[in-house]
């Protein structure tokens, strides 16, 4: 549970800054990712960079680079590891939403779809993490078009909900949230524009060098997600995730 810094319970178990805990939960998939793409490059190269084209590629795919052992399984489990977090932030947020926005129907509908989309862009991220593109393709493919979709729809609802509490509110941590989700969504739906123009030209034309942008674009993604994720470290800066047994109901 989330729980101010003033907030009491009688027996805490594990009491964690919500700084920490978000920064522990985007660092999982970022240090997986990281890791899997150097093993690919280190270890994999010619069978992580192989195209249809035949032509020259420096850079991995992801869903190449998170296919072959032991790729795959450091990447399951960095996965594995963050989902359950990422719901609760998920939880959390709808919580603030709705605290923030009680009585504004159109906000509180807006909460409701966030909510959504954060549930199927986790989901999706499950699904093409746990069904590599080598295992079943169409599956794997469904999950990444379910991720992306609902990514770039949950970054947009998110940036509109906060334009709004920056209009009605005067926080500076609220203002520099809302700032840095801009940019980082603004950044996200270039770098995926980009991605799928290289990646098109290359099913295309099969030029050299084309896959490589594509791949390096699709990191770009995937990290500026991250960062918009990592932006609760402002939102939720004076709370704390508690673990923790419910009060004895004592009777004399």
């Amino acid at each position: 549970m989330l729980q101010g810094p003033s907030g009491t319970l009688d027996r805490p178990l594990v009491r964690l800054p919500f700084t920490s805990f978000a920064v522990a939960t985007v660092l999982l998939p970022l240090t997986g990712l990281l890791a899997c793409l150097f093993i690919s490059l280190l270890y994999h190269f010619q069978d992580a960079t192989y195209t249809h084209c035949q032509v020259t590629n420096l850079l991995p795919s992801i869903s190449a680079a998170i296919s072959r052992v032991p790729e795959r399984y450091i990447w399951r489990g960095c996965i594995g590891l963050h989902s359950a977090p990422r719901y609760l932030v998920t939880a959390a947020y709808f919580s603030f939403y709705r605290a923030r926005f009680a009585g504004r129907l159109a906000e509180l509908l807006l909460s409701a779809a966030a909510l959504l989309c954060s549930l199927v862009e986790n989901t999706g991220l499950l699904l093409l993490t746990y069904v590599s593109s080598t295992e079943s393709y169409s599956l794997h493919k469904n999950g990444f078009i379910a991720f992306v979709s609902s990514s770039l729809l949950h970054m947009l609802i998110t940036c509109r909900l906060w334009y709004v509490i920056k209009r009605h509110y005067v926080n500076p941590e609220e203002l520099k949230s809302y700032r840095w989700k801009l940019r980082l969504f603004l950044a996200n739906v270039s770098c995926c524009l980009l991605a799928f123009y290289f990646f098109r030209r290359h099913n295309t034309y099969c030029e050299p060098g084309m896959y490589t942008l594509f791949a390096f674009f699709e990191y770009l993604v995937v990290f500026s997600n991250m960062a918009f994720h990592m932006t609760a470290f402002f939102d939720f800066s004076s709370k704390e995730v508690l673990v923790a047994t419910p009060p004895e109901d004592k009777r004399y």
